[in-house]
């Protein structure tokens, strides 16, 4: 099955270890100086990593564990840039690495979303099916083979065999039962088999869902899953007429960041608002990162009234702290704030008109001097 490579790297010595049999594995196949050379830079590398990524996780009180080792020596190597980035952003801002974080970092920045594992996957069940079909197709012939040798007997029968013609007929009867017997007790156990395969292909197939529906610079749903998470709202609404309310959030002035301080910068404002979001929204409301600089909430049995106290929260919330960046903290870029738009869902909505009374609300509160909310 499909194994993440960074799972191969736990901690410690078990690192270290794995790296020399590596090592050795290739460089008694023939491999020569050029293996002994690349292997020697592999655990040079890995220890180097090791030095660097198990202090500094003990630092910040992360569990050294697979995942999040994985997650840390990635870091480390340099390579991915933007899980770099998110941690360089959750490190300026000071923020705790809960299991909430670590398990994000993972999934948006570690485990495999490329099309080549969609292929994989792909190429997997293919072959479960077709090594299926195999047994099935190898079962019914033998049955068939049975069927066969049955009405074989019969006409034997009918023909007043003696005994010992009797006695050899039983003994091939035995026998073909025997070996369907065995064929079922095969198929049996290769079907055991294949349900596990698939049962691992599935869940495999639910962690790409899942990337596919998350934002990875934010950790928050994107705006796909929002999409298939309003219908529901509205199907809720129309069997149960249950209340719900969306607000859309904007940053205020928020190219004059990205113009100021270049686009890192950009993405640690849009990682800040992101957490401060997922801060206050609570239970089963819904947090995404509609696109840009645009955030959208859904909030189930929730009343118009009760909404606006929400993102009166929210807004509170972002623009009463002061946003630092840098070891040292030495750029400040002041108070960061956000104008918010509530509507509440009514009879005869559908997806584009909900949206639009809260994008039309979003509109005066930015109208009306930003940093404040506005309602339908």
């Amino acid at each position: 099955m499909l194994v993440t490579k960074y799972y191969s790297i736990v901690s410690g010595s078990s690192a270290l270890t794995r790296s020399i049999q590596n090592f050795t594995n290739n460089y008694s196949q023939g491999g020569g100086s050029m293996n002994l050379a690349k292997h020697l830079t592999d655990i040079e590398l890995s220890a180097k990593i090791l030095r660097h990524a198990v202090p500094k996780m003990s630092e910040l009180n992360i569990p050294v564990t697979p995942v999040n080792y994985a997650v840390w020596y990635e870091y480390y190597l340099g390579i991915n840039l933007d899980l770099k980035r998110a941690i360089d952003g959750l490190i300026s801002n000071g923020i705790t690495f809960c299991t909430e974080v670590n398990d994000g970092l993972h999934q948006n920045f570690i485990q495999e979303k490329s099309p080549e594992v969609i292929e994989n996957v792909q190429i997997e069940t293919q072959i479960i099916i077709n090594s299926l079909l195999n047994k099935v197709s190898k079962l019914t012939q033998g049955t068939a083979n049975f069927s066969n040798t049955l009405s074989d007997f019969s006409q034997e029968l009918k023909q007043k065999p003696d005994v010992e013609v009797l006695n050899t007929l039983i003994n091939s009867l035995v026998d073909n039962i025997e070996g369907v017997v065995l064929s079922n007790k095969q198929m049996q156990g290769s079907l055991n088999i294949m349900r596990d395969e698939v049962s691992s292909l599935k869940s495999e197939m639910e962690n790409l869902n899942l990337v596919a529906m998350t934002d990875q610079l934010t950790s928050l749903n994107n705006r796909r899953s929002f999409e298939d998470e309003v219908m529901k709202h509205m199907q809720k609404y129309t069997q149960s007429q249950s209340p719900s309310c969306m607000l859309l959030i904007d940053i205020d002035h928020f190219k004059r960041f990205n113009d100021a301080h270049g686009h890192l910068v950009g993405d640690k404002v849009l990682a800040y608002v992101a957490l401060a979001l997922k801060q206050v929204v609570k239970g089963t409301d819904f947090v995404a990162r509609y696109g840009g600089e645009e955030f959208v909430i859904l909030l189930p049995n929730t009343q118009l009234t009760d909404a606006l106290v929400v993102a009166e929260q929210l807004r509170t919330a972002i623009s009463e702290r002061k946003l630092t960046l840098g070891k040292d903290k030495k750029l400040s870029l002041g108070s960061i704030t956000v104008s918010l738009g509530v509507s509440t869902l009514n009879i005869g909505d559908n997806r584009e008109s909900y949206f639009v009374r809260a994008d039309e609300a979003l509109y005066r509160a930015k109208s009306s001097g930003r940093n404040c909310v506005c309602s339908e």
